[in-house]
């Protein structure tokens, strides 16, 4: 089941299938997709993506599935990879709140955020050597582009995981939170975030992906910004807050 709540500018979607630790079946991610779309056109302003329970999600919903007839495959590249492309592409700031397990499918979610912070006991890793299968969702590039290689294989060669506090020591996520702060820490952000420049947000996650995907350098990316910058003084956001600095007081964004 997924949930969708929106209050304040801020969505909030909730993997509510706690009994399974939020596991997602292909309906499952049907549905996500649909919440996501929901979120969209509402024209919030920041979306939280969490799951409700001991786990954030545990990863595929397997049960059920004959590996003879399974064509894992289709359920990755036209079921699972649409709706990750769909979180990173959403058109304002996206957050994860990670607790307990975030595996697989799970793990791919969290990727594709702009931002997650994760429970202090999260488990983190590559459970897949004990079925005979490998990392999917992008794990293999999250792994090895902020562990490196050896660090990488070693966690699949293993199957052990990361505890939330080593995967953000790592350099894999956000920031570690005690598990018992997790979800008021991250919607105070969240709120936090709706609030503010979202014009100027919206340009730096471009320029962020940018750098990621097309692998430019310093120079190319500063001639970029550059030109951002230029865009972004043409607008009302702009003229507020440099107005609202000027006059010490909070600056009130429109988005604009």
């Amino acid at each position: 089941m997924i949930e969708l709540h929106i209050a304040e500018d801020v969505a909030e979607i909730v993997l509510n299938a706690p009994k399974k630790l939020n596991s997602l079946g292909q309906a499952d991610l049907v549905e996500l997709s649909a919440r996501l779309d929901e979120a969209a056109a509402a024209e919030v302003k920041a979306l939280l993506l969490r799951g409700e329970g001991r786990a954030f999600c545990a990863g595929r919903d397997i049960a059920g599935v004959d590996p003879q007839t399974d064509d894992v495959a289709d359920f990755l590249g036209n079921r699972v990879t649409g709706v990750l492309q769909k979180i990173s592409s959403f058109p304002a700031p996206t957050f994860a709140a990670v607790q307990g397990a975030c595996l697989g499918v799970g793990l791919g979610l969290a990727i594709a955020t702009d931002v997650v912070y994760v429970a202090e006991s999260a488990k983190i890793g590559s459970p897949f050597a004990n079925l005979g299968a490998t990392l999917d969702s992008g794990g293999h590039w999250l792994f090895t582009e902020r562990l490196g290689t050896h660090r990488t294989l070693d966690l699949i060669y293993t199957a052990e995981f990361m505890t939330g506090r080593e995967a953000v020591e790592q350099g894999l996520f956000s920031r570690w939170v005690p598990d018992e702060d997790l979800l008021e820490f991250t919607r105070e952000r969240v709120h936090r975030v709706a609030g503010g420049a979202q014009l100027a947000f919206a340009t730096s996650k471009a320029l962020v992906q940018q750098i990621r995907d097309q692998r430019i350098g310093m120079w190319e990316s500063i001639a970029d910004e550059n030109k951002a910058q230029g865009q972004l003084c043409l607008s009302e956001d702009y003229a507020e807050g440099f107005k609202a600095f000027q006059e010490k007081r909070k600056p009130e964004f429109r988005g604009k």
